[in-house]
């Protein structure tokens, strides 16, 4: 690899041919005009190439000079860019939370553009999965998991109520499918999520229609958006909660066929934060943030 110009020969050039002027480069650079041209000398006699004209008390560039200058100016302006977003970064809290899939997807993601727009100072590294969160095991500030509060070693806050409801495309409903009460769901796909398994056995229990419906037939998908954009596709009914599919359902693109819906209780969303180690003023904004997101819910 060619070596590169030394560094201070390069920004005395590129300051000079910037004000045209050696003085006001020197006062820029806070060294001496006899420093400046010194350091141009060294950067022509290295190129081979003569960069300035110099007359009495100015200069000027050369057809070379001035080449060279913008192609020092861009990779200049480039270091400068560089620098200044890394700095940026390093000025701004990082705080690492978990989600799954489709809450991220679906919930998260949408609105994390209006948290970071509020908290410029921080960022939100999102990861996913469906594995158990130990806080003492690994580096992460907060989690969203579905449970019924009860983890040990950390504060669980809860999000919002956890309503099923089965969901379709609206192409599903013509009269040929005939889809009018629950236990008509025995002649049709039911679609289900890995991580839920068992939401379609609650609901068709709640509705009375558990010994004529198969609550484990049908599709299964690794999460459940997944499964509700196979839903949305015309591929069958999925088993829903309510707050993730709020959007489609008002837009049209999915349809509830049926009235009945299922609150599970305290098995639902909470946030969970460390109780081993104190809340970082990070993790707070994020979490009063996060709790202001949800119509307050009734004591449990």
């Amino acid at each position: 690899m060619d070596p590169l110009p030394p560094l201070n020969a390069l920004r005395a050039f590129e300051a000079a041919a910037r004000h045209l002027s050696i003085t006001v480069a020197a006062d820029e650079l806070h060294v001496t005009a006899g420093a400046v041209s010194r350091q141009i000398r060294t950067l022509e006699e290295g190129l081979g190439v003569q960069l300035l004209h110099r007359g009495h008390r100015q200069i000027s560039l050369t057809r070379a000079g001035g080449d060279y200058y913008r192609a020092v100016t861009r990779s200049m302006d480039g270091i400068r860019e560089a620098t200044l977003r890394l700095t940026k970064r390093t000025k701004r809290t990082q705080l690492k939370v978990r989600a799954y899939t489709t809450f991220a997807m679906r919930w998260l993601i949408p609105r994390l553009s209006s948290f970071h727009a509020a908290n410029p100072g921080i960022e939100v590294l999102l990861t996913a999965s469906l594995d158990p969160v130990d806080f003492r095991k690994e580096d992460i500030d907060g989690a969203i998991r579905l449970g019924d509060g009860n983890w040990s070693d950390v504060h669980a806050h809860r999000l919002v109520p956890n309503v099923l409801v089965p969901v379709c495309s609206p192409s599903l409903l013509s009269t040929r499918n005939k889809v009018k009460k629950p236990a008509d769901l025995r002649h049709q796909t039911l679609l289900h999520s890995i991580a839920r398994p068992d939401d379609w056995r609650y609901w068709l229990e709640a509705a009375g229609v558990d010994r004529q419906v198969d609550a484990h037939g049908g599709m299964t998908y690794q999460s459940s958006a997944m499964a509700y954009a196979a839903a949305a596709e015309g591929q069958g009914f999925a088993i829903a909660q309510h707050f993730l599919v709020a959007a489609d359902l008002q837009s049209g693109v999915l349809v509830a066929p049926f009235r009945k819906t299922v609150d599970m209780g305290d098995f639902t969303y909470y946030l969970l934060t460390p109780a081993h180690r104190k809340e970082s003023a990070s993790m707070a904004t994020f979490r009063k943030w996060m709790l202001e997101q949800f119509p307050p819910l009734e004591p449990a």
